[in-house]
């Protein structure tokens, strides 16, 4: 009998990094339904609540970035990633998977290095346009990297790497419900326009001081509904911020459950540049306005942002400008059907659709070889 399919998959600490894990476990699954998949996140990181939520078990290593503040602080950080190396060795003797799978986020690094020392073979997914700091030391000891940009042979082996995209969370592409449905399951009127604000599940500050100090412009556009995504954080103040406000057409929730109908709802979007929503609103061909954000390794998002950008496929603001300049683009631009359907057609272009099962594909290819 032939023996099950044994997978790990490492990496975590934002979402961005999480869901494309987690689809790329669902999708082994699809193939080889009795495949036993292990992942390995870092202690105290969002992996740890999210991946068993999706069903799968994971195992915690107590891994921490360097801190490039305080370089004494370091001497720690190697211990726990000597630590971290030993630990990763037992988990995977333990488990003995056939390949392993990296998706960024610091405990992809002392699994992989593991695991590549062992002789397993590994693959890595880079979701974004700039390669981080963890899959750039992993790429010469992988033997398959799946990005999501051309161009990434500038980090990365050409002979590896694989045009694959970004798995998405599936729930948005199965959205069953109308643009008018969606509209009207926000309390809003299917015949105005409406612009979809998010800064991720977290919210972002920039995005939030450039509606708050522009409620005058929001109410003198009163043909725009918007539908905005404070972030949980943020949300008290913002409550305290608008009271009194009385604008009609602002619907304002701390957190979207129901991305999916969010986005069938929206005209326009207007979002930080995190790689996988991006990837997320080309599958969709959503109109977006990006504000990539500054406190992110590399600037990265902002080299996200203008892959779209150089293409015509997204229009973009910088953070620092934001408050002056976002609401009053968002406004013209949802208004203009021309551009709209301009920004529609070119980013749907640049969509790779079915990422998911294709590294899940190569990753079982992987393990037989």
């Amino acid at each position: 009998m032939k023996e099950a399919l044994r997978v790990i998959i490492s990496g975590g600490g934002t979402g961005g990094h999480i869901f494309p894990a987690i689809s790329i476990a669902n999708a082994i699954r699809e193939l080889q339904p009795d495949a036993q998949i292990l992942f390995v996140g870092a202690q105290g990181r969002m992996e740890m609540q999210r991946v068993p939520q999706a069903g799968y078990e994971i195992k915690g290593l107590p891994i921490q970035g360097f801190d490039r503040k305080n370089l004494l602080k370091n001497v720690k950080v190697l211990y726990k990633i000597w630590k971290c190396q030993r630990m990763a060795r037992k988990i995977i003797k333990d488990f003995r998977p056939q390949v392993a799978v990296g998706v960024g986020g610091y405990a992809s690094g002392p699994t992989l290095n593991k695991a590549a020392a062992m002789g397993i073979p590994c693959l890595i997914q880079e979701q974004n346009s700039y390669a981080g700091v963890t899959n750039k030391l992993l790429a010469k000891k992988a033997q398959k990297i799946c990005v999501a940009y051309e161009g990434m042979e500038r980090f990365f082996p050409k002979e590896k790497i694989m045009l694959t995209g970004n798995p998405v969370r599936q729930a948005l592409l199965d959205t069953k419900l109308t643009h008018e449905e969606a509209v009207r399951s926000f309390g809003l009127d299917p015949s105005k326009r409406v612009i979809l604000l998010v800064g991720g599940s977290l919210g972002a500050r920039t995005i939030n001081e450039s509606v708050l100090r522009n409620l005058d412009v929001i109410k003198s556009n009163d043909h725009v509904q918007l539908v905005w995504q404070t972030g949980k954080y943020y949300s008290a103040e913002i409550a305290r911020r608008i009271e009194g406000a009385d604008i009609s057409q602002l619907k304002v929730m701390d957190f979207i459950s129901d991305m999916g109908t969010a986005y069938q709802a929206a005209d326009l979007v207007i979002s930080r540049a995190g790689a996988g929503s991006i990837s997320e609103f080309c599958l969709l061909g959503k109109p977006v306005i990006l504000v990539p954000s500054p406190n992110v390794a590399e600037d990265h998002q902002t080299k996200n942002a203008m892959a779209l950008v150089d293409r015509k496929a997204a229009l973009y603001v910088k953070d620092a400008d934001a408050p002056e300049q976002l609401l009053a683009l968002a406004m013209k631009t949802v208004d203009d059907d021309r551009q709209l359907a301009s920004l529609h057609q070119n980013i749907l272009e640049m969509a790779l659709p079915d990422s998911a099962e294709i590294i899940a594909k190569e990753v079982i290819k992987l393990a037989e070889q």
